[in-house]
């Protein structure tokens, strides 16, 4: 039984294997560039991120906007304002559109532009066309291989959950058929000793064992995002009969509302007093009528540690609040809040961050030794040689 398992386990290994091996390896080598993004971006991008002379006092919120709007191209408004505490940073605006439909990275983003002002004096440091930017590349690489949602997204979920097989079929071969103390030895260490035929067999057993937990989470928290009914019924199992949450909606007024400085001026103080002990912000500008600001604050690099506003976008009333250390919600909703964190490392700080690095480089490699084990294989098999005939000698 033991036997015919691990032969199971050894096939779905293979074949699974050399079917998703390559989007495994893009994925993994594009999930190490982002595992610092925000520190490579702040090295490379200086201009962008850092204001030139920290002043004594910012504009208002209404009027950065205003100036940022004004750099972007005709008609376009700002949808999204992102925030420091850091008092050398920029404010970054951002607008954005995209087609779901498309079926390509390039027609993905029909627009997406990003303009770093200067807090203090208002002036634009930069208008970036964001979707010409290496890092979003590498994001969406990651996430949809540059093919757009319906057909990228479809991949990369589907490789995912390949990949979760792969790693629990690898752990069947792993473990040994019979235990012994030079076994033990192989199942933890590489023989750097060996030839190079076995440091391969090693480095691809061994660290594919190091690395099997955090690829499992990573792997969990990606088919969250990817498949919306694996996500949904998470949620609802964990949560069990707690009602869903309602979503805050402004009140339209039945005047012509022509208030909307004041009003931004009213959510940007409030976000920047609660910002003193906390490490960024975001504002999204409403998207429709009934839309609403909403504001969300994070304590650190953790994005569930957060305090989340809703402002009703013709008064300014805040019409929700919610901080993650009070929140009344189920173990489902709780966890959905983490996926972020759990699958970027962040969820225990830089130690899990360095960690899924490692994991990522280990991840980019196991395709590739896994692939020289098998061809190692292939050339070591006999070729049977052919009986000759002797036919016997007329004297």
């Amino acid at each position: 039984m033991k036997l015919k398992l691990r032969k199971i386990a050894y096939q779905l290994h293979l074949w699974l294997g050399f079917t998703s091996g390559l989007i495994v390896v893009i994925m993994a080598a594009t999930g190490c560039i982002l595992a610092f993004e925000d520190e490579l971006k702040h090295i490379v991008y200086p201009n962008r991120y850092f204001v030139e002379n920290i002043g004594r006092k910012k504009l208002s919120l209404s009027e950065l906007t205003e100036k940022a709007e004004k750099a972007l191209p005709e008609g376009l408004k700002v949808k999204r304002v992102v925030m420091s505490s850091d008092p050398s940073r920029t404010y970054v605006f951002r607008t954005l559109k995209l087609d779901n439909e498309a079926w390509t990275y390039w027609g993905t983003y029909l627009y997406y532009h990003r303009i770093y002002v200067d807090p203090y004096t208002g002036k634009v440091q930069e208008v970036e066309d964001a979707k010409k930017d290496f890092f979003e590349i590498v994001l969406n690489l990651h996430r949809r291989l540059l093919l757009g949602e319906k057909i990228g997204k479809t991949i990369t979920g589907y490789s995912t959950l390949i990949l979760a097989v792969i790693l629990l079929s690898g752990l069947v071969i792993w473990y040994p058929r019979k235990m012994s103390k030079a076994m033990l030895k192989g199942m933890f260490f590489i023989k750097i000793s060996a030839n190079w035929k076995r440091i391969n067999y090693d480095a691809h057993n061994v660290l594919g064992f190091y690395a099997i937990i955090p690829l499992l989470l990573i792997s969990y928290s990606a088919l969250i995002w990817s498949f919306e009914d694996v996500d949904k019924w998470v949620k609802n199992t964990l949560n069990g009969n707690i009602p869903t949450e309602k979503k805050a909606k402004s009140a339209i007024p039945s005047e012509e509302f022509s208030n909307r400085e004041n009003i931004l001026n009213l959510i940007g103080n409030t976000v920047e007093k609660g910002l003193q002990d906390k490490k960024s912000a975001f504002i999204n500008f409403p998207r429709s009528e009934e839309g609403t600001y909403y504001a969300e604050l994070t304590y650190d690099r953790r994005q569930y540690r957060n305090e989340q506003f809703n402002f009703d976008q013709y008064s300014g009333e805040i019409l929700k609040y919610q901080s993650y250390k009070n929140k009344n919600t189920g173990y489902g909703t709780a966890l959905r809040e983490r996926n972020y964190d759990l699958h970027t490392g962040s969820i225990l700080g830089l130690t899990t961050r360095i960690i899924y690095f490692l994991t990522a480089i280990i991840a980019t490699s196991l395709p590739i030794t896994g692939f020289i084990i098998y061809f190692n294989k292939k050339k070591k098999k006999p070729k049977h040689k052919k009986n000759k005939i002797i036919f016997p000698s007329h004297h």
